[in-house]
């Protein structure tokens, strides 16, 4: 029970954190089909299907990650806290904004299969979702997750930054001046944004005692502490 028990806790990390590369290669590509960038190797339909298949992957690495965590048992985490936010007395904030996250991701899902039925600025409102969808995981990865001190993790935070920090400046050039007020807008939020998750970060998840500050309950704690 204790080996099972084990193994499922590391395919809950591990699951959560391929969900997070997924999403972050998938919002990448997404800027990459927006802006109709192709080549001979790369031509714009091959993009457009990584784009969806990537996505697809990604929620089914997220349906694992909610599994294995729920089935585990040992944080108190049932299965309506997966999609509905602020129910888990487990880390209720940093677990509310996974959740926040995946209802985020499968709006976007939906509305991308029914694109053919919807109005484009409907779709396009529902699909920019996206990007806040792998903030928030990012921040539920770093508020809750077990492996925000290590190293490897860290490494991993930071490249998935980047990536789509890249992007989003690739979206902004692109087409530059024109709409000139929202690019500055998003322009200014590229840069603080990282800015402050990066001061939280130091502040508090890398912090000794996060644990208890972010909402553990006390069992779990004394389990882990044995």
């Amino acid at each position: 029970m204790i080996l099972a028990s084990e193994g499922m806790w590391f395919l809950t990390r591990a699951s959560g954190m391929v969900a997070l590369v997924l999403l972050t290669a998938s919002v990448a590509l997404g800027v990459v089909t927006s802006v109709g960038w192709s080549s001979v190797r790369f031509p714009r339909f091959v993009t457009i299907g990584l784009h969806r298949n990537l996505s697809l992957i990604a929620m089914c690495f997220l349906g694992l990650h909610i599994a294995t965590t729920v089935v585990d048992g040992f944080v108190p985490i049932g299965w309506l806290d997966a999609v509905v936010p602020f129910r888990s007395p487990y880390r209720t904030l940093w677990l509310s904004l996974g959740a926040l996250s995946f209802d985020a991701l499968i709006a976007v899902m939906v509305t991308s299969l029914l694109r053919r039925h919807m109005k484009y600025g409907t779709w396009k409102a529902v699909h920019w979702a996206s990007w806040a969808a792998w903030l928030v995981a990012v921040l539920h990865g770093l508020g809750t997750g077990t492996d925000t001190t290590n190293g490897w993790a860290q490494l991993i935070y930071v490249a998935c930054a980047a990536v789509v920090l890249a992007a989003c400046w690739w979206r902004i050039a692109v087409g530059w001046p024109a709409h000139i007020r929202p690019r500055l807008a998003a322009l200014i939020a590229s840069l603080l944004v990282p800015l402050i998750v990066l001061i939280w970060t130091f502040s508090g998840p890398l912090q000794h005692g996060w644990s208890q500050r972010a909402g553990t309950p006390s069992a779990p704690i004394e389990q882990v502490a044995r």
